[in-house]
């Protein structure tokens, strides 16, 4: 059997070392040709050695030049080629030796190089959510025009993919996305008001980087990951619903038209969706923890509060206007998060920050890629000004 050779962006992340992990359990079915990752140039050297990767990216020059220097301490038999910068992310990500990209960065910097491998005709592994948040339409056309596979690696998106396997589409009724409700699912929005950055990255079930983390608490990745149900499964918005379950074993459900309902379940590992997605329509034995529901006793399920997590709203709102107004919420989103990490603005001016910007925009319809560039780069200015605005307040 020939080996999958991967493509992985992102790969000093959490779910490309979880993806590098499926690779080692099965070295037998998979091959790095290339890995893309920013600054973490300590770790990306020990994948480099262990992975012996053809091409690879990292942030910037300064980044490279700390790179070549480790790889010649560790003596490397062999040195990949070493680019920096958007463009060499892009080239890993369409590496030519590669058959499929695990688009695995955060953010809608994973856009670009998402669409080149889609231009190149590799397969996509999606994980990078806000690709199709920003640009639905745009890489949905794209993949379809050059018969290239999006399978998801989100859990929620991955649970919904495995529930439509076997039943035809047209007689899919609704989409039920679940979520865990984060940290603070039982604090008073009061409590909310004063909440840490350290408090809001204490998720109870899931290991994920922080900006990941600042969405799950707001319930903005939720929201992030309604607009993406929207794209991947071409569901009429009113039929996507977003349910509380706090335990994170179903992963997220489908109900068809003669009302049945299909779940898919399982512990809150990400190595199972990476792995289902990278060896579709297999299924592979993998190395992790099995779900014992009698362990587990009960599985518990809530509606959202809207009021006291309005980023959720806003999303829902952003996918209803469509054309620029998803890029529009993810970019604003992307930099209050980024302040509420650095301790600049509260929890609750995440999503007064987005609101404000969004209320400034003109969606207009059919963006090409262009328009949808600028007004990501537009709602980041915005978003920066109300910010300084609200310090120089403070």
């Amino acid at each position: 059997m020939n080996r999958k050779r991967l493509s992985i962006i992102g790969s000093t992340g959490s779910i490309g070392r979880s993806t590098l992990d499926v690779v080692r359990q099965f070295p037998d079915r998979f091959q790095v040709a290339a890995l893309g990752a920013g600054s973490n140039v300590a770790l990306l050297c020990e994948q480099i050695m262990e992975f012996r990767p053809l091409l690879v990216s990292v942030k910037d020059a300064q980044a490279a030049s700390r790179l070549q220097d480790l790889l010649s301490t560790e003596r490397a038999a062999r040195f990949p080629e070493i680019g920096y910068g958007p463009e060499a992310l892009s080239s890993v990500a369409a590496c030519p030796e590669a058959d499929i990209l695990v688009s695995a960065m955060v953010g809608s910097a994973g856009l670009l190089p998402t669409l080149a491998a889609i231009e190149a005709g590799k397969d996509i592994a999606l994980a990078n959510k806000e690709t199709l948040v920003a640009a639905g339409e745009i890489v949905t056309a794209a993949a379809t025009a050059k018969n290239v596979k999006i399978l998801p690696v989100d859990s929620e998106h991955s649970a919904i993919f495995q529930a439509l396997q076997g039943n035809h589409r047209e007689t899919l009724n609704r989409v039920l996305l679940t979520a865990s409700g984060g940290p603070f699912f039982n604090k008073s929005r009061k409590d909310l008001e004063t909440v840490s950055p350290e408090a809001a990255l204490c998720h109870p079930n899931w290991s994920m980087g922080p900006k990941i983390t600042i969405d799950s608490a707001t319930l903005m990745n939720k929201g992030l990951e309604v607009i993406e149900a929207y794209w991947l499964f071409q569901a009429p918005l009113d039929r996507i619903s977003v349910h509380i379950h706090p335990e994170s074993i179903v992963h997220s459900m489908v109900e068809y038209v003669d009302g049945s309902v299909i779940a898919q379940m399982g512990v809150p590992d990400m190595r199972i969706p990476i792995a289902y997605a990278l060896s579709y329509p297999e299924r592979l034995p993998i190395a992790c923890p099995r779900l014992d529901l009698f362990h587990h006793q009960k599985l518990t399920f809530y509606p959202p509060d809207y009021e006291k997590f309005p980023c959720l709203r806003l999303a829902f709102e952003a996918c209803r206007r469509g054309a620029t107004m998803p890029a529009v919420l993810n970019a604003a989103n992307e930099v209050a998060v980024d302040a509420f990490l650095k301790k600049i603005i509260g929890f609750y001016d995440i999503p007064s920050v987005i609101e404000q910007v969004m209320a400034l925009h003109n969606p207009g319809s059919n963006p090409d890629l262009d328009a949808v560039l600028k007004a990501d780069a537009w709602a980041r200015e915005e978003a920066s000004k109300n910010i300084c605005a609200r310090e120089s307040k403070a």
